[in-house]
């Protein structure tokens, strides 16, 4: 559906992105995470024919060049900047974007029907945007992009700033979209989001990209071994080798694969009274590859 080959684009001689390659299969919901400055929005820029490439090539359903008229017509965009009039209503606002698109008659009302309801917004759709909280507009910059019922969507940061309700109700949302069999880029700086709603990820950083694979793929490359902390029954039998230190009663160990180890402690004698395992996350892959060094 997407491809992306040696895309490279800086300014004023800062490289913004530097050679990255991708691709993003058909239906499936594909997540770019880094840090600030990694690339990811100009990346965007240029998959949605905001900004030509200095190199490299750009395919999207077998179309070379994004900045077309018929490419984009059927991309979706929820840019990171909200995109709301803020003296219209919520209506308002989709049927505009919508009628840029084309659509009109029983067809327009059909789809600025459903972007409401996909938005949770039918009982606020005449209410000004300025009087919306932030999650409301989040809902509605996100519905804006999907009126025209494109294949393809381009997700930035959609969840910035908003409460956990509204959050909760874009991830459905968007999972609702993924069984449709919709395509989707997603960014965000959330690592439980992308572990939540990616088919694969990729990591990148001073643009480029780091690592590309699915979230458990990356984790068990990446995120180093599992930490457990067991509260033993007694005293383990004598001559048994444990893995890690005991501590007052209390043995820690680290383990690529815990549950085996654990099976090997019992079946020699040794009884748990806790078994806590803490297992590796994107989160710790993403900071292992980018650095914990802040960016401000």
């Amino acid at each position: 559906m997407i491809q992306v080959n040696n895309l490279r684009k800086a300014f004023t001689g800062v490289t913004a992105v530097d050679g990255v390659s991708f691709d993003i299969r058909q239906g499936e919901t594909f997540g770019l995470l880094g840090p600030n400055g990694a690339g990811k929005t100009t990346t965007i820029h240029m998959l949605t024919g905001v900004l030509r490439p200095d190199a490299g090539e750009i395919s999207i359903n077998g179309t070379a060049d994004p900045t077309r008229l018929e490419v984009r017509q059927h991309l979706g965009v929820a840019p990171q900047a909200l995109a709301l009039y803020e003296e219209l209503t919520a209506e308002e606002n989709i049927a505009f974007l919508a009628k840029l698109y084309g659509l009109s008659g029983p067809r327009l009302k059909e789809r600025v029907n459903w972007a409401l309801e996909f938005a949770g917004l039918s009982g606020r759709r005449g209410h000004r945007i300025r009087t919306y909280s932030g999650g409301m507009k989040r809902r509605l910059n996100l519905a804006c992009a999907l009126v025209h019922d494109p294949q393809v969507v381009f997700l930035d940061e959609p969840t910035v700033g908003v409460d956990p309700q509204s959050r909760n109700y874009i991830f459905s949302g968007i999972e609702a979209l993924a069984k449709e069999g919709r395509t989707i880029l997603y960014t965000t700086h959330y690592m439980e989001e992308a572990q939540r709603l990616c088919d694969r990820v990729a990591i990148m950083d001073r643009g480029r990209i780091l690592a590309l694979d699915t979230v458990d793929n990356l984790i068990n490359q990446h995120g180093g071994q599992a930490l457990v902390e067991a509260e033993l029954e007694g005293a383990p039998p004598q001559g048994v080798n444990l893995p890690g230190r005991s501590d007052d009663g209390v043995l820690r160990f680290s383990s690529a694969a815990p549950f085996e180890e654990a099976a090997r402690l019992v079946a020699a004698g040794v009884k748990f009274a806790s078994f806590r395992v803490d297992r590796p996350n994107l989160e710790v892959v993403f900071l292992a590859l980018t650095g914990r060094r802040l960016r401000d």
